[in-house]
C-alpha cells in the first residue's frame, strides 16, 4: 500500500538527492530573546515587578489558607473548595497535599460521584446555559480536564470564575497574582534558551529542521511549570530541542549511508568518532549533543548523581537506534508490520529521552532507582509512548508520506489488517483510548515510583494531547500554538477593571 509520493521520495533518497521538508518557518524569531524582569512605574515605585507579586502572594496565602481550614466544617464544601484552588492556583499542590489530610476515602467517594453526574449532564447543560457558561462546557467536552494541561486550564479558569457572583476574591486575587509572577519566571527562562538556540546559529546550521525552541519550551512547561523545576525545563527544552534535529535529519535531509555513519558515532559518543562522519553539517550536530552530554556530567556530577546523565545518554541512543530502524525501513521502502512498528515507535516517541531528561531537576525523588524504573518501561511509560507515537502518526502522517518517512502506523495497520485508512485511524485511537486508561489505572495503584513523578508522565501526555489533539501537528504547524503560547507566556491576567 505505498503510495506514489512515498516511493517517488525514497526513490530520490537512494539516489542521494536531498529531500525537501519545507516546513513553515519559526513564528517567533527573537521575541523572547531580548526579555529581562521589568520594572515597574507609577504606584509601584522602584519595586520590581516580580518582588511585587512575591509579597502579594505571602500574605493572600495565608487568607487563603484560613479559608481552606474554616471549610474543614463541611466534607463537600472542603472538597469543592481544594478542588477550586487547585484549578485557579496550581502551584498550591504541594501545600494542599500536606494540609487536606480530611480527604479520606469517604470524601473522594462524594468527589467521584459528583464527577460521573458532571460528566453525565455535560451535553443537555451546555445547551440550557448562559453563552459564558456554555463555552466553559463546550471546553470541556473537547478536552477533559483530566486531559488538560494544568497551567492552561488553570489561565482559562481563573477568566471564567472572575465572572462567577458567587466568587472569593481573596481566591481569585491569589490566583491572579499567582499566575503573573510564574509568568515572569517562564518568560525569563524562554528568554534563557532562545538566546541559547540563537548563539547556536543552528537555525542557519540545518535550515532543513523545525525551527521550534518557544513550542518545545511550551512542551517541557507543561511537564512540570512550578518555580522549583526550572532546572528540569531547562534541560528538556535542550535535550527535546536536539532530539527533534536528529528527527529532522534522519527523516528530511540525511542519506541513507550519512544516518549509518551518525548512528555508529552516537552509539561511540565519543569526540574520536567526529572523524567518521562524513557530512559538516552532521560534525556540527554531533558536537552540539557531546557538549550537552558533557554538560549534563558536571551538573549531575556537582550533586552526586553522576548515574543521571549516564541514564540520558543511553536512553538517547535507544532513541536514535529507533530512528536509524526507521531509516531503514524507508530506505528499503519496506511497511514493517504494525507490531513491528509499535515496538520500535516506543522509543522513537523520544518519551524516554524527555522523561529522563526531567528527572535531572528532581534529585529529592528521580535517583538511581527510579531511573531503572523508567527503563524498565512499565506499564504506565509504555501507555504513554504508545499515546505519543499513535497520535502524532494519525496528525502527521499523510505528509510524511509525500517527504518519504518510514511508513508510519497507520500504513503498517492498513497493511496487516487489509483495512481502509479510516478505519486504521479509527482502531489506532481506540488504542489511544486505552493507554489512557492503563495511565489511569498506575495513577490510582501504588508503584515503584513516586506519585509526583507519575504525575509529570501525565502532563507529558497531556501537551501530547494539545499538540496533536485537535486533527493537526501542533508543533510542525506551530500557528496551532500561537494562542496558548500567547496566554502563556506573553499576556499577563489583569489585575483591576
Amino acid at each position: 500500500m505505498e503510495t506514489q509520493a512515498h516511493l517517488t521520495a525514497n526513490s530520490n533518497r537512494q539516489n542521494n538527492s536531498r529531500p525537501e521538508a519545507n516546513f513553515p518557518p519559526s513564528l517567533w524569531c527573537c521575541s523572547f530573546a531580548s526579555f529581562s524582569f521589568p520594572q515597574t512605574v507609577n504606584y509601584f515605585s522602584s519595586i520590581y515587578e516580580f518582588e511585587w507579586y512575591t509579597r502579594q502572594v505571602e500574605v493572600l496565602k495565608e487568607n487563603v489558607k484560613d479559608t481552606l481550614m474554616a471549610s474543614k466544617k463541611d466534607t463537600v464544601e472542603h472538597i469543592e473548595f481544594i478542588n477550586l484552588s487547585m484549578t485557579l492556583i496550581s502551584t498550591l499542590c504541594h501545600y494542599y497535599l500536606e494540609y487536606s489530610d480530611s480527604m479520606d476515602s469517604k470524601c473522594l467517594a462524594v468527589l467521584d460521584e459528583a464527577l460521573v453526574f458532571t460528566k453525565a449532564n455535560l451535553e443537555s447543560s451546555a445547551m440550557q446555559s448562559s453563552p459564558r457558561l456554555a463555552d466553559h462546557i463546550r471546553n470541556a467536552l473537547i478536552r477533559p480536564f483530566h486531559k488538560g494541561v494544568p497551567r492552561i486550564e488553570a489561565r482559562k479558569y481563573i477568566s471564567f470564575y472572575e465572572e462567577d457572583e458567587s466568587r472569593i476574591d481573596t481566591v481569585l486575587k491569589f490566583a491572579k497574582i499567582d499566575f503573573n509572577r510564574v509568568q515572569l519566571l517562564h518568560r525569563q527562562e524562554l528568554s534563557i534558551l532562545s538566546r541559547w538556540w540563537n548563539d547556536l546559529n543552528f537555525a542557519e546550521e540545518f535550515p532543513y529542521a523545525r525551527d521550534r525552541i518557544v513550542e518545545i519550551y511550551f512542551w517541557a512547561n507543561g511537564i512540570h511549570f512550578e518555580p522549583q523545576y526550572a532546572f528540569s525545563r531547562m534541560m528538556v527544552t535542550k535535550y527535546t530541542k536536539l532530539v527533534s534535529l536528529v528527527d529532522d535529519t534522519y527523516d528530511a535531509y540525511a542519506s541513507f549511508e550519512e544516518i549509518q555513519h551518525f548512528t555508529n558515532a552516537i552509539e561511540r559518543c565519543s569526540m574520536n568518532a567526529i572523524d567518521q562522519l562524513p557530512a559538516d553539517y552532521m560534525k556540527v550536530l554531533y558536537r552540539a549533543l557531546l557538549n550537552l552530554f558533557n554538560e549534563t556530567e558536571n551538573d549531575m556530577g556537582k550533586q552526586g548523581r553522576s548515574y543521571a546523565s549516564y541514564y540520558v545518554k543511553e536512553a538517547f541512543k535507544e532513541l536514535v537506534r529507533g530512528y536509524h530502524a526507521e531509516a531503514e525501513w524507508a530506505d528499503k521502502c519496506h511497511v514493517p508490520t504494525f507490531d513491528e512498528y509499535v515496538r520500535n515507535g516506543l522509543a522513537t516517541s523520544a518519551y524516554g529521552v524527555i522523561m529522563a531528561a526531567s528527572f535531572l531537576g528532581m534529585e529529592e525523588v528521580a535517583g538511581g532507582e527510579e531511573y531503572e524504573w523508567l527503563k524498565s518501561n512499565p506499564k504506565i511509560i509504555k501507555a504513554g509512548k504508545m499515546i505519543g507515537r499513535l497520535m502524532n502518526d494519525i496528525v502527521g502522517h499523510e505528509d510524511e508520506q509525500k517527504r518519504g518517512d518510514c511508513a508510519s502506523g497507520v500504513e503498517c495497520y492498513m497493511k496487516q489488517y487489509d483495512v481502509s485508512e479510516k478505519k486504521a485511524i479509527e482502531e489506532l485511537q481506540k488504542m489511544d483510548v486505552n493507554a489512557w486508561k492503563d495511565i489511569n489505572e498506575d495513577c490510582m495503584r501504588p508503584t515503584n515510583a513516586p506519585m509526583l513523578l507519575l504525575q509529570h508522565f501525565v502532563n507529558l501526555i497531556r501537551v501530547t494531547d494539545v499538540i496533536y489533539g485537535n486533527d493537526d501537528d501542533a508543533y510542525t504547524i506551530p500557528s496551532s500554538l500561537k494562542d496558548y503560547v500567547t496566554l502563556l507566556y506573553i499576556e499577563q491576567v489583569p489585575l483591576y477593571e
